[in-house]
Order: C-alpha cells, then sequence, then structure tokens
C-alpha cells in the first residue's frame, strides 16, 4: 500500500488563504480530488492525508467535507485556535469524525519564533495527547530547537515534523546545513517524532537534481530510520518545483537503497501507523 502523508485542496475564493500570492499561476488555482487523482492512479498511490493551509476552523471542516465523499482521503489535519482554549470544545466535537487525525498550527508564519512556549497555548498540545490525535510540527530550521522543547515538555504527544523543517537547499551552505543537521538530530535522538520526508524540492532551486537532495534524504532517513520517515506529496505545492511524478521518481530513487520492507515503510506503512489510517 502506498499513502501520500501531506497534500492539500483549496479554493482561493474562500477568502482565508492569506499566504497565497493571488497572482501566482500555480498557487492561486482551485485544486479538488478530480485534479490530483490521475497522479494518485499513476503511481498507484491508494490513500491520501489531507492537511490543512489556512488558519481558519472553516477550512477544518470544508476539508473534512472533502474527506466524507472522497474515498481515498483516509485522514485530515486541521486547524483550531490554540490562543483560544474554548477551541476545546471544537477539538472533542473534531475528534468524532472517523477521519479527523491531528491538528497543524502554521507556526511558520507567526512572527514570534518562541510561540509554541506560551503559557496560554499549552492546553492544545496537552488536549492532542490527551485525545490521541496527532500534531504536524510545520517550520524553519530556526524553530527546531523551539520544538524541541516543545516534544520535551509534552512526550506523550504524538509528532510529525513537515517537510524536514523546510531545509533551505536552494541556499545550501555549510553554516545552514549544519544548524538544519544538528536540529534534526536532537529532535530524531531525544524524541519519538516521525519526519514527513516532503516538500524538498519546493525548498530547492527550479533546476534541482536529485543529488541537491541527496545529502537532505540521507541525513533524515539516518536519523530517523526509515521506521520514523514517511512520504508525502506536498501537492499541489510541490508544482512550483516539478510534477507530483517527478517529485514521486525522485524520491524513490533517493532511498533505492533501503530493503523492499523499509521502503513499504516510508511510502505508506509508517502513514498509516501514525495516523491510525
Amino acid at each position: 500500500m502506498i499513502i501520500d502523508s501531506h497534500q492539500h485542496f483549496w479554493n482561493p475564493h474562500r477568502g482565508d488563504y492569506g499566504w497565497m500570492p493571488p497572482d501566482d499561476p500555480i498557487l492561486s488555482k482551485t485544486y479538488g480530488p478530480e485534479d490530483i487523482l490521475p497522479s494518485l492512479k499513476k503511481h498507484s498511490v491508494n490513500k491520501t492525508v489531507l492537511v490543512q493551509a489556512a488558519p481558519t476552523l472553516y477550512e477544518t471542516e470544508y476539508l473534512l467535507g472533502i474527506a466524507d465523499s472522497v474515498e481515498f482521503v483516509a485522514g485530515v489535519v486541521g486547524w483550531v485556535d490554540f490562543e483560544q482554549k474554548n477551541s476545546y470544545i471544537h477539538l472533542e466535537r473534531l475528534k468524532k469524525h472517523q477521519k479527523f487525525k491531528g491538528l497543524r498550527p502554521m507556526v511558520q508564519d507567526l512572527p514570534d519564533d518562541t510561540w509554541m512556549a506560551r503559557t496560554d497555548v499549552q492546553w492544545a498540545f496537552e488536549a492532542l495527547s490527551d485525545l490521541d490525535l496527532c500534531f504536524d510540527a510545520l517550520g524553519f530550521p530556526r524553530h527546531l530547537e523551539h520544538f524541541l522543547q516543545l516534544l520535551n515538555r509534552h512526550p506523550n504527544m504524538k509528532v510529525v515534523i513537515d517537510h524536514c523543517m523546510k531545509p533551505q537547499i536552494r541556499s545550501h551552505n555549510s553554516k545552514g546545513f549544519l544548524l538544519w543537521k544538528n536540529g534534526m538530530t536532537l529532535i530524531a535522538k531525544e524524541t519519538s517524532a516521525y519526519c514527513k520526508f516532503s516538500a524538498l524540492i519546493t525548498e530547492a532551486n527550479s533546476n534541482w537534481t536529485v543529488e541537491d537532495l541527496r545529502p537532505y534524504v540521507d541525513h533524515i532517513l539516518n536519523v530517523f530510520g526509515p521506521e520514523r520517515v514517511m512520504w508525502g506529496s506536498d501537492w499541489p505545492v510541490c508544482l512550483l518545483r516539478g510534477s507530483y511524478s517527478q517529485w514521486f521518481d525522485a524520491a524513490h530513487i533517493l532511498t533505492n537503497h533501503l530493503s523492499l520492507s523499509d521502503k513499504s515503510k516510508v511510502f505508506g506503512l509508517n502513514a498509516a501507523r501514525f495516523y491510525g489510517l
């Protein structure tokens, strides 16, 4: 079984995608199940995890509505307002939906890099643990030390690091690589977090090659092990740098040294186990 652990659907006309350039020829289009289905069929992808792309409760409801009508969407990672403790009511309600799997606050867009350490948001992380829901950690390498502190504070929370924490591949340099490498190593060694093998081509140059990505992939596989790495397309964001097929094929080349058993974990079994699909 192949599972795409990270993809999106959106409709810009809804108006809650503040990060999206309104005139971007790729991003500012509406994307729905019919747009990704040919790629899923081509590569025998059986299931996907649908992840929020807007910081609104309406986004979560919108995605769950799609999941209700689309069989291949096996799970939804949504959003509630961590800064409002009464959001727990929504979380309890969402938990009752069979395909609701967890939350992703959009930390990368917040002005405070230490946001996840604030006292007023700890209830949400505690609730995720108590309700056996998952936390998708979205950020940049500068957030790694703060996520490490958070994960140590909530050791029972199920966590996956989105997009390998977005290493800056297009401006690769030894200092930046070392900062990312050391931060990811600490999270892998000190916590039980998983890592999403996704979005790397988006962080690379438009003329990226597999070899540009290899140092990053080799490192996450080395420190997290094939047991805690899951592949995701990050479609349609990946279209900024390549097609679904180009990223899928590159990911397989980068994992060709793994046994068939380990590849099956990276390309499906780990996502199924982590999200309870």
